[in-house]
């Protein structure tokens, strides 16, 4: 193993397993792994089951695979059994994993698939399990997980989350208005650093769920932003996938309350510029400092044992407000 490697995932390790510490592992668009090169999702789900005591949760932001066949969801579903029961993980529902049959992206709102791989029994039964918008499916569900001191919840979104998601979302935030919350979706951030709007290529109304109106209509990561996300004292994170071109995003903006929104995009698929093998395997490793008040964002990959080093794949955040409150 190279030695800089070596020492950073020492003291990952280090920091993970102190109390005020909290280790996220961000696993974006693996669906080039499902359809082309799955001993690279393997590497990725074996060397988070081998970290798995150091790691506090794993979040997937959608499109599990590429063509929504059964050959793929069963290639993803063997990957992630790898740490069942080892750490809590947390998947997204992107346009490459629901449609009116495998190859159809987003056509119509039909998850029949994911919901079979991944059944909500298994879920429901873990401890951190809150809920979910459809009795019996994931697409739309949150969690409830401790780290220490520290009280969270998760909500996973689907692609182009309805209005009448949107709605759902809103009443969970605010009845755990003491929980620090992220909002884990695969469409919301674009890359040009800013959430995904009119005129962006990929948005979720260019699909055919787009044309879905009243409750059913679907939203954008600016509408997103505007009926959900700024509402929310307590939302201090939202990750997605999806967009091509560079394939990252990040974006701080101020809440409602005044409090900061960490707003980040990460793709390494297939089509991604400067993509190999559908992103050679890398992923996301997020250390928060709740002591420091610090937040530092890797990327790494186990399959070739290496980090991405450009400024927009290896930077920190400092005096970050991890409260709930302005004054904290």
């Amino acid at each position: 193993m190279n030695r800089n490697v070596y020492i950073f995932l020492l003291i990952g390790l280090f920091l993970a397993s102190c109390s005020q510490k909290v280790r996220i592992v961000l696993l974006p668009d693996t669906q080039t792994y499902a359809e082309k090169y799955p001993e690279i999702m393997d590497t990725q789900l074996n060397w988070i089951a081998h970290n798995a005591k150091h790691i506090n949760f794993v979040l997937q932001q959608g499109d599990l695979t590429q063509n929504n066949n059964d050959k793929e969801w069963q290639t993803v579903k063997n990957a992630f059994s790898k740490i069942d029961n080892k750490v809590p993980y947390i998947l997204a529902v992107g346009n490459h994993d629901m449609g009116s049959g495998p190859g159809k992206f987003a056509d119509v709102r039909n998850s029949s698939i994911f919901n079979h791989y991944f059944p909500f029994n298994e879920f429901a039964k873990q401890s951190h399990f809150g809920g979910t918008f459809e009795p019996e499916k994931l697409d739309n569900s949150y969690y409830l997980l401790n780290t220490g001191k520290v009280k969270w919840i998760i909500i996973t979104l689907e692609f182009g989350p309805r209005n009448e998601v949107l709605a759902w979302a809103n009443e969970i935030l605010a009845k755990y208005p003491d929980r620090l919350a992220i909002v884990n979706t695969h469409a919301y951030m674009y890359s040009d650093n800013t959430r995904i709007g009119e005129g962006d290529s990929w948005r979720p109304q260019a699909y055919g769920v787009g044309k879905d109106v009243g409750e059913k209509a679907v939203n954008d990561g600016e509408q997103i932003w505007e009926k959900l996300i700024r509402k929310h004292a307590n939302v201090r994170f939202v990750f997605s996938g999806h967009i091509l071109n560079s394939g990252v995003g990040t974006l701080v903006s101020t809440n409602d309350a005044g409090l900061p929104t960490y707003q980040m995009l990460a793709n390494y698929q297939e089509g991604v510029k400067g993509s190999i093998k559908g992103g050679n395997g890398f992923l996301r490793i997020l250390d928060l400092n709740f002591k420091k008040k610090t937040l530092s964002i890797k990327t790494f990959s186990p399959y070739i044992n290496e980090f991405k080093l450009e400024k927009e794949q290896n930077f920190d955040f400092e005096n970050v407000n991890f409260g709930l409150t302005k004054q904290e």
